[in-house]
């Protein structure tokens, strides 16, 4: 006869407790403690893949023959360009976004693209065959030949993966499948865990291409235990607005490639389309020789991007003035006005200051500081700059511009997008070759800057 046991389990982190608590001792979450029966049957619990290694065997490192197995295009250069130029077979993506954000959009493309060459299979667990069929119809691109299964049970999807023996897999969503043994309601925490570790095994015995589309929490994490972003290969976010038609692909995870890349897309009727030249599109409809508008040379991985930072300093109606920032860190935005104060005289206690970084992207790199002390100094004395100019530097406590990385990059994307001045840091100069019909204007300090912006 089973035995039937109760627990608690955290449905943020995963600890486990014999007995409800309203705060989680582990990640101190409220309120997320769950109880979970389960039924523990006679003998141990096998496994839903084969995981038998009789056929492995210890080897040295230098003996191992390298992967003569190239990595597979998507056809879409901004996918591959994330996952770190292609798809490595038998690894484990993860996918993670907003409801309606456009994450199996996106990879219903993706399938119908390497359907063409390869043998895809997509299970769907959130809708029927017919009516991933009405989704597929709206694409631009031919999904005649993609193979679809509507199932949430693991068992059966691994049956049909035998039989079918597909070189990509696609799980929509993992929290619809449930493992057969595990008692607990499909999305809890220990089915999530208990499907993946099954889908990792699947991966890697038979060197299956494999993504896994995940829900996201009201804080914008991957829902479930945080061992599950341990467990994969490579993690994705996808990111937007729903009230603009651009979407972020972002990688914070992957063993095979860059975790500083990011892919952009915007959504149209047939689907989402690739931008290819992100700097032109963020800056097609900026409005030149305005005060508090500047624009910065940021990295985003290996690409240059040109993005334009907007302030607003207006004097306060309430006691304690407003900071507020939308795309950069709140504090960085804190600390930039106390060295202004500090060091340039300019009276900004009793301001309210607004920053925006436009197009929605978030910058979080030191090489954006310059470009945010210009704006909040632009906006307060109603000075414009110069809509050619393109500011890159650090700022330090003291007031001094230190110098970033690959700021090469940097000014020839400045260059080829017809800028005609670039504020850089004096340390920056030398040791490679300027671009021609711009000229590079080295600072040491912000009092340079200022000065040199405003003439």
């Amino acid at each position: 006869m089973a035995k039937t046991k109760v627990t608690f389990e955290c449905m943020a982190c995963g600890y486990q407790s014999p007995k409800w608590m309203g705060k989680c001792p582990n990640c101190g979450a409220w309120n997320q403690m769950e109880e979970v029966i389960e039924h523990k049957a006679k003998g141990p619990k096998t496994a839903i893949t084969d995981t038998s290694s009789s056929n492995q065997k210890v080897e040295k490192l230098k003996n191992v023959t390298k992967e003569t197995t190239p990595r597979a295009t998507t056809y879409i250069k901004e996918f591959d360009r994330v996952l770190g130029g292609g798809i490595v077979p038998g690894s484990l993506i993860l996918i993670g976004g907003d409801p309606g954000i456009g994450k199996s959009t996106l990879l219903l493309q993706v399938c119908a693209l390497l359907s063409q060459h390869d043998n895809v299979l997509y299970i769907s667990g959130e809708e029927s065959v017919r009516q991933t069929k009405l989704r597929a119809d709206r694409l631009s691109e031919d999904a005649g030949e993609l193979s679809v299964y509507a199932e949430t049970n693991l068992q059966i999807i691994h049956e049909t993966v035998k039989k079918i023996e597909p070189r990509f897999l696609v799980i929509d969503s993992i929290q619809t499948i449930f493992h057969p043994e595990v008692t607990s309601a499909p999305g809890s925490v220990s089915q999530v865990r208990e499907c993946t570790q099954e889908l990792l095994r699947m991966a890697k015995s038979m060197n299956i291409a494999t993504f896994i589309v995940g829900h996201v929490t009201k804080e914008g994490q991957i829902a479930g235990p945080r061992l599950l972003e341990h467990m994969v290969d490579t993690v994705l976010y996808f990111e937007g607005d729903t009230h603009h038609s651009y979407r972020i692909l972002r990688a914070v995870k992957n063993r095979f490639g860059s975790t500083n890349e990011m892919g952009i897309f915007e959504m149209r009727q047939t689907g989402l389309q690739e931008v290819l030249n992100p700097s032109e599109m963020f800056l097609e409809e900026r409005t030149k020789n305005v005060a508090g508008s500047t624009i910065v040379a940021t990295m985003e991985g290996t690409r240059p991007l040109l993005v334009e930072v907007q302030a607003l300093v207006t004097p306060t109606s309430f006691h304690n003035p407003r900071r507020t920032s939308t795309g950069i860190d709140q504090n960085r935005l804190s600390l930039l006005m106390a060295v202004l104060e500090k060091k340039q005289g300019l009276l900004l206690q009793q301001q309210d200051a607004y920053i925006k970084v436009a197009g929605g992207v978030k910058l979080d790199e030191p090489a954006v500081d310059l470009s945010i002390v210009i704006s909040i100094a632009s906006s307060f004395s109603d000075k414009a700059t110069r809509g050619d100019d393109c500011y890159i530097g650090e700022v330090g406590l003291t007031g001094e511009v230190r110098r970033v990385a690959r700021i090469e990059q940097r000014v020839q994307e400045a260059a080829k997008l017809g800028f005609k001045r670039v504020i850089i840091p004096k340390n920056n100069i030398g040791g490679w070759e300027f671009p021609p019909n711009i000229e590079i204007m080295g600072i040491s300090n912000i009092a340079e800057a200022i000065r040199i912006a405003f003439n």
